[in-house]
Formats: structure tokens, C-alpha cells, sequence
């Protein structure tokens, strides 16, 4: 034996040759361990018979191809870079679905809060027709009664809003009836019997 750093490289090359082929480049890094093993195991056979002893063998580091190297950072980049768009994507949708949550609870509260507002405009009504007297209203005149103050409401929110398109309604005193006998046909005629539904 002439050379013994030479024969320990030669060696310790032959073992890395025939191990590291065999795993990707992920596992090499993880499994520095089993390589490590397996060279000591070699060099402790064949240097046993030239009188050396091994007590360990050592893989401090893999030094991989530089272009190796790119590929895997670019990998790593694309996976991070793939995770917070995935991140990103499930906070738009969060806020997509609490909004449409809230417009959702919106609109619920804005139609009890009509449904409380029509009911107190009934119950005034009644009220203030029937007040001093025994009459009673039926649920008809209730309706009416509900329909021309309707009526009379979306003319004031036409007129008060400043961005309306001319509107040309028949406005007298026989018309609001009409109105209200329209609606009450149109919602009777609707919940006829044999009435085809869409």
C-alpha cells in the first residue's frame, strides 16, 4: 500500500458511486446517515487487512451540480410560491361567502324590519278609521287601504329621487282604486284553482 489517502478516496468513492444512484436528491440529503455507514463498513474491511482501524466515517456535506442546485431552489420557489397563491385564494373565498352571509342576513332583517313597519301601518290604520266607532274593517279594506298608502309612497320616492326617469302613472282618485283592484285580481287570479304555475 503506497498511497493510503488515495486508496481511502478510491474506496470511499466506489461506496458513494454505488449508493447515492440509487436515491434522489432528497433522499441523498436525508439519508447522509446510511451512506456514511456504508463507507465506514467498506473501509473497515479493506483497510482492516492493511492494519488500519475505522472508527467512523463522516458525510459532512453534499455538494450537488450547480445546475442541480437552480433546479432544486426554482423547485422549492414554485412550490411556495403555488402554496400562497392556494392561501390567497381561500381567504378571497372566505370573504366572498361572509360577504354574501352578511347580504344574506341584510335582507332578512330589512324584510322583518317592512314586515314589522307594514304591520304598524295596518294596525294605524284601523285605528284611526275605526277609532270612536264600532266598525269593523274587513281584511279587504285593510288591503286596499295598504295598497293606496303603498302607492302614494313610491310616488314620493320617484319624486325625491333626483336620478328618476320621467314616469307617467294615471293618478287620480279613480286610478288608485284601479291600482288597488288590479293587484287584487292579479293576486286572485294567481291562486285560482287549474291556475298553470311557472
Amino acid at each position: 500500500l503506497t498511497d493510503v489517502h488515495e486508496q481511502i478516496d478510491s474506496y470511499v468513492a466506489d461506496v458513494v458511486r454505488s449508493c447515492v444512484p440509487h436515491m434522489t436528491l432528497d433522499e441523498a440529503f436525508e439519508k447522509k446517515d446510511d451512506v456514511s455507514s456504508a463507507v465506514q463498513q467498506k473501509l473497515t474491511v479493506e483497510m482492516g487487512l492493511y492494519g488500519f482501524q475505522i472508527h467512523k466515517a463522516l458525510v459532512t456535506e453534499m455538494v450537488p451540480n450547480a445546475e442541480v442546485v437552480q433546479s432544486m431552489n426554482e423547485i422549492n420557489k414554485q412550490k411556495r410560491l403555488r402554496d400562497a397563491a392556494i392561501m390567497a385564494a381561500e381567504g378571497d373565498k372566505i370573504k366572498v361567502v361572509k360577504a354574501a352571509e352578511a347580504s344574506a342576513d341584510a335582507a332578512q332583517l330589512q324584510g322583518e324590519g317592512i314586515a314589522r313597519q307594514r304591520g304598524a301601518i295596518i294596525d294605524g290604520l284601523r285605528d284611526s278609521i275605526t277609532h270612536g266607532s264600532d266598525e269593523q274593517l274587513s281584511t279587504e279594506k285593510i288591503s286596499e287601504l295598504l295598497l293606496i298608502t303603498q302607492y302614494f309612497e313610491t310616488l314620493r320616492d320617484i319624486a325625491a329621487n333626483s336620478k328618476a326617469s320621467t314616469v307617467f302613472l294615471p293618478h287620480s282618485a279613480g286610478a288608485v282604486s284601479d291600482v288597488a283592484s288590479q293587484i287584487r285580481n292579479g293576486i286572485m287570479q294567481a291562486g285560482a284553482p287549474g291556475q298553470q304555475r311557472m
